[in-house]
């Protein structure tokens, strides 16, 4: 492709991430299902198919992976991940499985296969930890007392995530059941250590990386990230988990600077990454897979809300915090794309693609809009209950006039 046209195709198409992330401002939702649309429309079988700079789409999009995965893993610190596990490990567990099962149960239904249906659960599995954080930012619910559940519940999806990608990577690259199970035990030890390393050693990684300016530090932190990604793939471990650990080992010391600078590198590989998914989903795969998808999307609100009711109910929450928690719950989005992506590149039934684009476009649309109507459902709930409690205790209303 001639210079000329190279220049001319990307910025159209970093400009017109611009747009499409004005427009998701306006709406009051997340950017990711407008980009995943835009990628849909412009890729192979949309309305005005592309010919991108395919090399150049793939690195950025590997690149908004590890930028997306590391600025999670700076959120939490590994003591403070250990204590969350400890508080909430009971309903954490049981919102993973609760939530992956249908997924992966459907995923054997469609004939997938055992990988297939390994991908679905993790991409059914969690919620869009950046999604989450946006709505209860937007809605003004950062210091409501279920937050924390809410917070906690995340924190154990991504330590879930932690486990759960090493595992699935290892399985896509394994051959045979002798394969993936040396594969797994391999990545697992990597994990393991990778983990001591965060605890025991992140205070030294973080004084490694600072410099004198946010410049080099910047530097620092970006190659690093980088080099770990890559070898994290080069043992199948994957790049998103070396990231998220490199994350979790500097979210001590790091200053909040460095995080800021990192932040627009992150928003922009990952808008090039979600759009790089839509492109090579085929929209005309869509409307086979709309039913399964629909299925999903409904068992996955009821059991989102069900998980944070129970953990607001562990912390002491009334009902209508606990309807908010899980309704705050219900996105997908980041993680579901990024699995989808790792199975369809391994060479999974390409009909994955299509459903999880059709399944995160819709939670993501949908997640926001039910997390704003949880207060007045709360308060119609509460409302109901109290007249019910006045009905028991004055039978003669129960009775209607005149009898």
């Amino acid at each position: 492709m001639h210079t000329a046209a190279l220049l001319l195709e990307l910025g159209a198409i970093i400009f017109g991430l611009g747009l499409v992330g004005r427009l998701a401002g306006r709406l009051g939702i997340s950017p990711v299902p407008l980009y995943l649309l835009a990628g849909l429309a412009f890729g192979v079988g949309g309305f005005v198919p592309l010919s991108t700079p395919e090399g150049f789409l793939d690195a950025a999009s590997e690149i908004g992976v590890v930028m997306l995965l590391l600025l999670l893993g700076l959120e939490y610190e590994a003591d403070d991940l250990l204590g969350n596990l400890r508080r909430q490990a009971p309903v954490g567990l049981l919102d993973l499985f609760l939530n992956g099962l249908p997924g992966a149960a459907i995923g054997l239904l469609l004939g997938y296969g055992p990988v297939g249906a390994l991908a679905l659960f993790g991409i059914t599995a969690v919620s869009s930890s950046g999604i989450v954080a946006k709505v209860l930012d937007d809605l003004g619910r950062l210091g409501n007392r279920e937050t924390p559940a809410v917070l906690g519940i995340l924190v154990l999806e991504d330590l879930g995530m932690a486990v759960y990608l090493p595992v699935l990577t290892a399985v896509l690259a394994a051959s045979t059941v002798w394969d993936a199970t040396g594969s797994v035990l391999i990545a697992l030890a990597c994990l393991a250590v990778a983990l001591f390393v965060a605890l025991r050693f992140g205070a030294t990684i973080s004084r490694f990386v600072s410099g004198q300016s946010g410049e080099v530090t910047l530097l620092r932190v970006l190659g690093l990230a980088l080099l770990v990604a890559g070898f994290a793939e080069q043992v199948h471990v994957s790049a998103a988990v070396g990231s998220f650990l490199l994350g979790i080992s500097l979210s001590s010391d790091l200053d909040e600077g460095t995080r800021h600078r990192l932040e627009p590198l992150r928003d922009l590989f990952a808008a090039v990454f979600f759009v790089s998914f839509g492109l090579t989903t085929d929209p005309r795969a869509l409307p086979p897979v709309l039913l399964p998808a629909a299925a999903l999307v409904v068992i996955g609100i009821v059991t989102k809300l069900l998980t944070g009711w129970m953990a607001a109910e562990r912390a002491g929450i009334a009902v209508p915090g606990r309807i908010r928690a899980g309704a705050a719950l219900i996105p997908r989005g980041e993680f579901s794309i990024v699995i989808a992506g790792l199975a369809t590149a391994a060479g999974v039934d390409p009909r994955l693609g299509a459903l999880a684009a059709a399944y995160v476009l819709a939670m993501a649309v949908l997640g926001p809009l039910l997390a704003r109507a949880a207060d007045p459902v709360g308060r119609w709930v509460v409302r109901r209950r109290r007249e019910k409690a006045a009905l028991s205790l004055d039978p003669r209303r129960a009775s209607g006039p005149g009898r």
